[in-house]
């Protein structure tokens, strides 16, 4: 059965709710599931609806007849068809286990996805890639050609039609020219608890300081290093019998479970920005 989604954010004042609900009553559709949120500190409100549309229905339309009503209340809002799937490129470096997980719970239909793309700035995965049939991109990073391959980066973003980037364990810092061309359109994976631990050798960092703890950080990329809205974060014990390499295999273990979900909840339109936060509709 055809699903669309609306999601919405506008100003909170009353009959919001209502007029959606009755918009949608008129329309003949079904509401299959709907959840709102209101801050009330911003005076913000919060809207993500699923629905069937009545048979025949065509997306376009329905978007131009919702428009007075976005209109009326001032939303930024969006109607999706959830048939259509986000096309996602995957960048990595050395480290391929959230790569893996990724390209795993793509094979296995767990991640509603396509993957027109995987780049990296080392060779290390290209017969994974392979392996998944998917095209793999060798675009090798210094300080002399970093602009030169990120302009590579940006064509190849267009020419293959994505919708998203995700850092996989992507070990490079994008420039702010790439963060805004990218804006929230790529997620970072970081392994830890932002801003712990930032940095070179955090397990390292973290079995230092005998945490207890382990955890990671999915967010949204921005020009401000691992500073973006946070999507999701996730920890696991560890204790003091545990080895540096102990560690680093627990959050390994935390950083592909808390990116799928990430990943996940962006390509299900579950994920609306809140300035610097994010409104997660589970």
């Amino acid at each position: 059965m055809q699903r669309f989604v609306l999601t919405l954010s506008c100003p909170d004042r009353t009959g919001i709710v209502a007029a959606v609900a009755s918009f949608l009553l008129d329309q003949h559709c079904n509401i299959v599931d709907s959840a709102q949120f209101s801050d009330e500190a911003n005076k913000l409100f919060f809207m993500r609806v699923c629905f069937a549309p009545e048979s025949g229905m065509q997306i376009a339309a329905i978007r131009e007849m919702f428009t007075p009503i976005g209109t009326r209340f001032a939303m930024q809002w969006a109607i999706h068809d959830v048939a259509v799937k986000h096309r996602v490129m995957l960048l990595v470096s050395k480290f391929g286990h959230c790569l893996n997980d990724l390209l795993y719970r793509h094979r296995v239909g767990a991640l509603p996805i396509e993957i027109p793309a995987i780049v990296s700035n080392h060779r290390d995965f290209y017969q994974l890639a392979a392996a998944n049939n998917i095209p793999f991109h060798y675009l090798p990073v210094n300080k002399d050609n970093k602009e030169k391959q990120e302009q590579k980066l940006i064509e190849l973003f267009q020419e293959e039609r994505c919708d998203l980037v995700v850092l996989a364990r992507y070990m490079q810092i994008l420039s702010p020219d790439l963060c805004a061309h990218l804006r929230e359109r790529a997620i970072n994976i970081h392994h830890s608890f932002l801003p712990s631990f930032q940095g070179a050798k955090p397990y390292q960092q973290a079995h230092d300081r005998g945490v207890k703890l382990i955890g990671a950080t999915a967010h949204y990329v921005t020009q401000d290093l691992d500073e973006g809205p946070i999507i999701e974060q996730d920890v696991a014990r560890v204790d003091h019998a545990m080895s540096v390499e102990d560690c680093a295999s627990v959050g390994r273990d935390v950083e592909c479970a808390v990116l799928a979900r990430a990943v996940k909840w962006h390509v299900e339109h579950r994920i609306l920005l809140n300035g610097n936060r994010t409104v997660v509709f589970r």
